[in-house]
């Protein structure tokens, strides 16, 4: 299994959407909070190429994107095989 980080905040309606999912799928994941710590939104931002809103998801070393992406990666049925790596 591969891992799973999420920068997020925790106002943000995607960033529980996208954590309902996962746990949904019964994946364990590690979550910054870049509100309650803002110092790691610049290494976020780094990470995702300069995105910077959330959340930004990161399965291995793939940066995933947002809550969108990770949804359509569910829809097409390529999300499991991601995670599985």
């Amino acid at each position: 299994m591969q891992t799973v980080e999420l920068y997020t905040t925790p106002i943000c309606g995607f960033c529980h959407a996208a954590k309902r999912l996962l746990t949904k799928k019964g994946v364990s994941f590690a979550e910054v909070d870049v509100m309650a710590q803002p110092e790691r939104r610049s290494e976020m931002m780094d990470r995702a190429h300069g995105h910077n809103t959330v959340p930004q998801i990161f399965i291995g070393d793939t940066h995933v994107g947002g809550c969108d992406e990770l949804y359509a990666l569910e829809r097409a049925g390529k999300l499991d095989a991601m995670l599985a790596g």
